[in-house]
């Protein structure tokens, strides 16, 4: 077994682990069927499909014709202040509302990258914000706080 792309590798090994995670865990509630889908369906199919997803780029870092890569140091600073922003949000969430939350997360963890801008990441979380509110509240009809709790 000869691995050439070790960052295709390491990749695949962790699609696959978080796929199986999910997939497995899915099979403790009702599966349902395509027409009347239970609670587990939906994970477990994705959880396949990641798993699955995993297997063939974790075969593409073997392959011969896939160039050589080494997988580089962490930048532990950009992880922390991603994983950060994500538990922000759910502090704010409840405070601040669903819109609020949304482009705070955005500014915060876009801030991260090297090539942060402030036009860019203020159109993107608009986007982003337009795009999830339609998503989850108007199509799924999901409940969540939009507006800051002293505006309401």
């Amino acid at each position: 077994m000869n691995i050439r792309n070790k960052k295709d590798f390491g990749a695949g090994i962790m699609y696959m682990v978080f796929g199986l995670f999910f997939a497995l865990n899915a099979l403790n509630y009702k599966m349902g069927t395509a027409a009347k889908m239970g609670p587990g369906y939906f994970p477990f199919w994705l959880g396949a499909l990641l798993t699955a997803l995993g297997f063939f780029v974790l075969l593409k870092s073997m392959s011969s014709k896939n160039t050589k890569e080494d997988i580089g140091t962490w930048n532990w600073k950009i992880v922390i202040w991603i994983a950060g922003s994500v538990v922000l949000y759910g502090l704010l969430l409840p405070t601040l509302g669903f819109m609020l939350s949304v482009f705070i997360l955005v500014l915060v963890s876009a801030s991260a990258s090297h090539e942060f801008t402030w036009k860019s990441t203020v159109l993107n979380a608009i986007f982003l914000v337009t795009f999830t509110y339609l998503a989850f509240v108007q199509g799924l009809n999901l409940q969540f706080p939009l507006l800051p709790t002293f505006l309401e």
